[in-house]
């Protein structure tokens, strides 16, 4: 798969500009947290070695020997207690900021995608990237980061000073632990293959959990709980299954490594006692090593075990990668500074799957300060029109030019300050009512009361004030009063050309008016407004109605002339007026 794509910034992100944003910033951190837990080992071997002196201190030594390696356990002891607290401390820290930065740089990627990506994938994987996925990667990858470093050098240090005491017990205990870490490696690469199912499972189980629940009273109407839960059942199962089959094998991994730890143990333990009753070591040689093969066994349970954690996580990075490559719109490079001349479209055939087409050989120009309708039956290929016009689609036949450009060759960014869209699905997010109106931005207050009377709005915000929580997905709102803050939204930017798309269908007869009429009179606006409502007092204000049928534009022209056509506008008025 080409990991490379045009975007907005340049190119979509490898793999690798995901496991940057955890040390952007962070390197000092990640250096210190790995330098204190080095330190920390080195002090605990230290301790294991004054213990060992210890020992030939009781069986011959003096009281100042004995004092003096008392006083060095109690440094070693404080010293140690300060860097683990320190380095627990920075970990926190670097965690902290390493995530925030992933997941921001997730989310700036998903952005990028087209508007059209969101209709084509299952937003349930971005929530499982950004969830589940997110919290493996911290663990395994992060954490684990830590852990082998921490552990490598511990084993190497071990070693070291085992071999300094004695060479023949340092190289028996290499010789036990070989083999046995030798395959914990080898079974590590089975519990990655395992963690991948496990979030597999996860995306389903969280895009399924949210269709159920978005669906929740047309499943009460349809009395269909029984079939819900059997759907939620399977999920549920498929879910857990993977996570047991994934927390056995951990389990299966970490008491191979502990045998095979233990056996190393016992194998030394044995081995330093017998050359002790030769009078080969000391005994305080014998509580070195005994000590010491703690520490090469906490590697050998520990290291296999993090390492396949470890390249798990890492694959959900690059599953990351995927996920954001997909989708992408490839970005042009031309800007424009308004709207002047036309919005042409010259032979346009469009089509979801590309065996049917939606729109069929599409030819119309539009202009400045017009207003326009398009009116048709359903599923003419209205709504899809205008997702064309706000750049949703690349790959289109024909041509849309914008005042001479190409849409494709256009940056979006550059589109979307000439463009708005109010569409069917409203979004509203849990926050007050004047930055779901601005979407954040700084506008006068002026302009702001001005699209809140043109949308209608004057009355809620009067009744709650501007500063009501809206609720998630505006539940705390009816589903005309989320439709009107929409509208005012779009109103508020003063874009030259205004897409509507059944933007009144949620609203009452007479506010639906209202707003239509404040659509028709934005001065210096281009609105060009899907519609089903065929009102006489409105369409004779629209200079051009375009009729749709069946993907192909079947008439166009103004109130009169298509009325005294008595073609397909005549009858679709004629039933709706019925």
């Amino acid at each position: 798969m080409n990991t490379q794509m045009h975007n907005g910034s340049g190119t979509v992100p490898t793999a690798r500009e995901y496991f940057r944003a955890f040390y952007q910033g962070n390197r000092l951190l990640y250096a210190a947290v790995m330098i204190l837990n080095v330190s920390s080992n080195l002090l605990l071997i230290l301790l294991s070695v004054t213990l060992g002196d210890l020992m030939d201190i009781a069986a011959g030594g003096s009281m100042k020997e004995f004092y003096k390696s008392c006083g060095m356990i109690a440094v070693f002891l404080i010293l140690n207690f300060i860097m683990d607290t320190l380095s627990g401390r920075l970990r926190c820290l670097f965690l902290e900021r390493a995530m925030r930065q992933y997941k921001e740089k997730v989310f700036e990627k998903l952005t990028q995608k087209s508007i059209s990506a969101f209709s084509k994938e299952n937003t349930g994987r971005y929530l499982s990237v950004l969830n589940n996925d997110a919290a493996i990667i911290e663990s395994n990858y992060l954490n684990n980061s830590f852990s082998l470093v921490q552990m490598s050098f511990l084993f190497v240090i071990t070693l070291c000073v085992l071999v300094w005491y004695n060479p023949f017990l340092t190289l028996l205990a290499l010789a036990l632990c070989i083999l046995p870490l030798a395959v914990m490696l080898l079974m590590g690469g089975e519990l990655a293959n395992r963690e991948q199912k496990v979030s597999r499972q996860n995306e389903h189980f969280v895009a399924s959990l949210q269709d159920l629940l978005k669906g929740f009273s047309v499943i009460k109407s349809f009395q269909a709980e029984k079939r819900v839960q059997t759907l939620f059942s399977k999920g549920n199962h498929d879910l857990e299954n993977a996570r047991f089959s994934r927390g056995w094998y951990e389990k299966l991994l970490h008491a191979s490594a502990l045998s095979a730890s233990l056996l190393m143990q016992c194998g030394v333990m044995l081995a330093a006692v017998w050359l002790a009753l030769h009078g080969t070591i000391t005994i305080g040689t014998v509580v070195i090593f005994i000590n010491c093969c703690n520490y090469l066994m906490q590697p050998i349970q520990s290291v296999p075990q993090d390492l396949a954690g470890w390249k798990a996580a890492r694959g959900l990075v690059k599953k990351t990668t995927q996920i954001t490559e997909e989708n992408v719109r490839e970005e042009g490079c031309h800007t424009i500074d308004g709207f002047h001349d036309e919005l042409a479209l010259q032979k346009v055939t469009f089509g979801y799957d590309s065996e049917k087409a939606i729109l069929q050989d599409i030819s119309l120009r539009l202009y400045p300060g017009f207003k326009y309708a398009l009116a048709g039956t359903s599923g003419s290929g209205k709504s899809t029109l205008l997702q064309l016009l706000m750049g949703a689609f690349n790959d289109y036949r024909g041509s849309i030019t914008l005042d001479g450009q190409e849409l494709k060759d256009i940056h979006s960014d550059s589109l979307y300050d000439v463009m708005s869209l109010i569409g069917q699905d409203v979004f509203i997010f849990n926050d007050t009512i004047l930055n779901n109106i601005t979407m954040f931005g700084d506008f006068p207050a002026d302009q702001v009361n001005t699209a809140v009377q043109q949308a209608g709005l004057s009355t809620l915000i009067t009744e709650r004030g501007d500063g009501y929580l809206c609720g998630e997905n505006g539940s705390a709102l009816s589903g005309g009063e989320r439709q009107r803050i929409s509208i005012a939204r779009a109103l508020l930017r003063k874009t030259p050309i205004l897409l509507v798309d059944e933007a009144t269908a949620a609203l009452d007869a007479e506010t639906a008016h209202s707003v239509s009429e404040a659509i028709l009179h934005l001065p210096g606006v281009s609105s060009i407004t899907v519609t089903h409502r065929l009102e006489e007092s409105l369409l004779r204000q629209y200079d051009q109605i375009f009729v749709m049928k069946d993907g192909r534009l079947a008439e166009q022209g103004d109130f009169e002339n298509l009325m005294e056509k008595r073609g397909l506008f005549y009858s679709l008025y004629t039933v709706a007026n019925s």
